[in-house]
C-alpha cells in the first residue's frame, strides 16, 4: 500500500554544497545550500535558489557570481555550521578555518579545503516562492589534484569522500554499483 502526503521536497540525496560569493575580500562569504544542481551540460549550466532574507542572496545578486564548492566528511562540521550561521554575524571562512582563495574566472572566492570547485555567472534569476533560483554558466571548474588518477585523468568520487544532504542529514556517497550505460554494455 502506499501513501499520499503533501507536496514537499523528497528528490533526495543531494549535493552538500558550500557556496562562496563576494568580489572583495572584505565581502567574501560562503553558505551551505544543497537546493543546487545541473540544468544544462552544453552549455555547462547549473542554479542554485537561496531565500530572499539570507545574507549571501543580494551579494550573488549584487555580483551576479557565485562558486559551488562540493564537500567532504572531513568539511562536514564547517558545512553544516555554514548552513546554520549568518554571514552578518560571523566570517565564516575564519570561524571554521576555510581557506578563501581568489577566483580564476569570477570575483567570488573559491574554498582550498573543497575537492572541487565550479566557478558560475548569473545568467537569470527566477522567483519562485521561498526561494530565487539563480541560473548561472559554468565558466570554470577547480579540481584537487589529490582526487585525480594520474592514469586516466578523471576525478575519483569515491577518494574525495563527498558528503551528500538527505532529508535533514548528512551522508556519505554509497558504493558504486556500475557505471552509465552498464545495463546495456556489450560483454567482451
Amino acid at each position: 500500500m502506499k501513501q499520499n502526503w503533501r507536496p514537499g521536497t523528497m528528490i533526495y540525496p543531494l549535493p552538500a554544497i558550500m557556496v562562496s560569493c563576494g568580489s572583495t575580500p572584505e565581502e567574501w562569504n560562503v553558505f551551505t545550500a544543497s537546493w543546487v544542481g545541473t540544468i544544462c551540460s552544453d552549455p555547462a549550466m547549473c542554479y542554485v535558489s537561496i531565500r530572499p532574507e539570507r545574507h549571501s542572496y543580494d551579494i550573488v545578486k549584487r555580483n551576479m557570481e557565485f562558486t559551488l564548492n562540493l564537500t567532504t566528511v572531513e568539511l562536514a562540521r564547517a558545512t553544516d555550521w555554514c548552513g546554520v550561521r549568518s554571514g552578518r554575524d560571523y566570517n565564516k571562512f575564519e570561524e571554521m578555518n576555510l581557506t578563501p582563495c581568489k577566483g580564476v574566472k569570477v570575483s567570488a572566492p573559491y574554498i582550498e579545503q573543497a575537492p572541487i570547485s565550479i566557478e558560475c555567472r548569473v545568467k537569470e534569476i527566477i522567483h519562485l516562492g521561498t526561494h530565487d533560483m539563480f541560473i548561472a554558466d559554468v565558466l570554470n571548474v577547480i579540481a584537487d589534484d589529490r582526487f585525480i588518477d594520474p592514469e586516466t585523468g578523471a576525478f575519483d568520487m569515491k577518494r574525495a569522500g563527498l558528503l551528500v544532504y538527505a532529508h535533514g542529514g548528512y551522508y556519505t556517497m554509497g558504493e558504486l554499483i556500475g557505471t552509465f550505460g552498464w545495463t546495456v554494455k556489450k560483454k567482451k
